[in-house]
């Protein structure tokens, strides 16, 4: 064996379903060998022991320097965000090309890519298609798709973002001729305007009415609607974000009867219920997400679906504002209705620290599930797998010496992104990131970000998971416009 660039000694590897006692061996960015009391030479020997070794975590769903379409803005670059991912053990992210109504995706796309080279961290990029334009869906995304974005983003709400029922067709038709999975966020608009309507005219505008005007049942109705376009269609799906029980159990009914879908959540709707919403003053704001948070209820219900794999992975979806800004919380002032105040928490940093200390140090989940959600389902359902989320011999040397044992006091200052708040600020987690590695290369230690950029961007080849399963509700495949033999 020649000389190893690192040989990683005397941790407990998390690998597949195991947690072994190995050595990990690595050269040029790449694990080359795995195993017990390796005696390998090498440049350079880490101690990992009493330590996890842990997949780089892979995180799906990230918003980073994304227009907002009005004077708010999001605060994270691709510096702050991918050094926030490091310290949080996260060594890929997925990201949002966002198209804005009447620009071109394709230029968009550029523009993403040239941004995101200052990166930290390694990237993808999902296609968010707020206007289906012939150019943009027959023109420009069979190159985007072809080149390596393998996926897209649609919404079923907001206004100026989400996509009449005709548009969503039209884009699950594109995309299955173009082989990418569609990722969704839904809720059901009309029934939010409505609420929101009503509310503010009842005089109930403060933060903590916000999630009053997106109920459950907005959610879980788009769910099923959603569902049901593909299933029409033979589309491969993902939710996003699922906040509660009733739009599992519509995806977990899916699933049951064979389709391909796919749900998250996140750390949020783990940890954050509607009740902590109501703050002194202002301070609700900070707390505004969508879906909102729901109830302690539909937060066990969906450790229960976490468990049993109807929801098989955790983004933290990273939407970054600052809170006490007239670009962020506070665009509209501090005594804003609910209704104009910017969307979104920061969660790079804290996603894994938070659902390991809930998750496995509680006892909820074991460590090889923690790692699956964090890590290898993602790295699989979004066409990484096996170059990301595993360590095995051939994947990329991305990985985190993870103190299972350590107690931390979360801070803002500990998240390195660009916000001024985080969700969890006070919080004792147990478990937490002692180093962060991307292809062999130490990038984040004991508190510490110890590179500018780094990354690379990560084409998506067409891969089996999110290929349709060619079966359709009547003999009539409506997308290539065929009878089905």
């Amino acid at each position: 064996m020649s000389e190893l660039d690192l040989l990683v000694k005397g941790g407990e590897a998390v690998i597949g379903q195991d947690v072994v006692k190995a050595d990990i061996g690595i050269k040029d960015g790449i694990v080359t060998v795995v195993g017990a009391g390796l005696e390998a030479s090498a440049r350079e020997t880490v101690d990992a022991s009493g330590l996890l070794v842990l997949p780089g975590g892979v995180d799906s769903h990230v918003h980073i320097d994304q227009p907002s379409g009005s004077a708010a803005e999001m605060c994270d670059t691709f510096d702050t965000a991918s050094a926030s991912a490091a310290a949080g053990g996260t060594t890929s992210v997925i990201c949002f090309a966002w198209q804005s109504p009447g620009e071109s995706l394709a230029a968009v796309a550029a523009d993403y890519a040239e941004r995101a080279r200052v990166s930290r961290v390694d990237y993808a990029f999902h296609l968010t298609i707020t206007d289906p334009t012939e150019e943009v869906v027959e023109k420009e995304l069979p190159a985007l798709v072809a080149a390596g974005n393998r996926s897209i983003k649609i919404f079923m709400t907001y206004k100026g973002v989400g996509l009449e029922d005709r548009e969503i067709l039209r884009v699950l038709d594109a995309a299955r001729r173009n082989k990418a999975l569609v990722c969704v966020h839904a809720e059901n608009n009309a029934l939010i305007d409505y609420m929101t309507e009503k509310l503010l005219e009842g005089g109930l505008s403060a933060p903590k009415y916000f999630p009053w005007s997106k109920p459950s049942v907005a959610e879980r109705e788009a769910v099923q609607r959603i569902i049901a376009f593909g299933e029409a269609l033979d589309v491969p799906l993902e939710i996003f974000h699922v906040s509660g029980a009733g739009p599992a159990a519509e995806i977990e009914r899916a699933q049951a009867r064979g389709l391909k879908v796919w749900a998250e959540t996140c750390p949020h709707y783990l940890t954050i219920v509607a009740d902590d919403l109501d703050k002194p003053g202002f301070e609700g704001a900070k707390l505004i997400f969508g879906p909102p948070a729901r109830t302690s209820a539909d937060q066990e219900a969906l450790w229960d679906y976490i468990r049993r794999g109807v929801i098989s992975i955790i983004s933290s979806d990273h939407s970054p504002s600052r809170y006490d800004d007239p670009k962020g919380k506070k665009v509209a002032g501090d005594t804003a209705p609910f209704s104009v105040i910017p969307n979104g928490v920061p969660g790079l940093a804290a996603r894994m620290p938070v659902l390991f200390s809930e998750g496995v140090s509680k006892g909820r989940i074991s460590i090889s599930k923690f790692v699956d959600l964090v890590s290898t389902a993602p790295a699989k359902l979004f066409g990484l797998y096996p170059r990301k989320g595993t360590l095995a011999v051939g994947s990329d040397a991305d990985f985190v010496l993870w103190d299972p044992r350590m107690k931390v006091t979360l801070t803002n200052a500990m998240m390195h992104h660009g916000s001024d708040y985080t969700p969890w600020e006070g919080v004792e987690v147990t478990g937490y990131p002692v180093a962060t590695y991307l292809r062999g290369r130490e990038i984040f230690r004991a508190g510490e970000i110890l590179v500018e950029g780094g990354g690379e961007h990560l084409a998506r080849p067409e891969y089996p998971m999110i290929e349709p399963r060619e079966k359709f509700p009547t003999p009539f495949n409506p997308v290539e416009r065929t009878v089905v033999s």
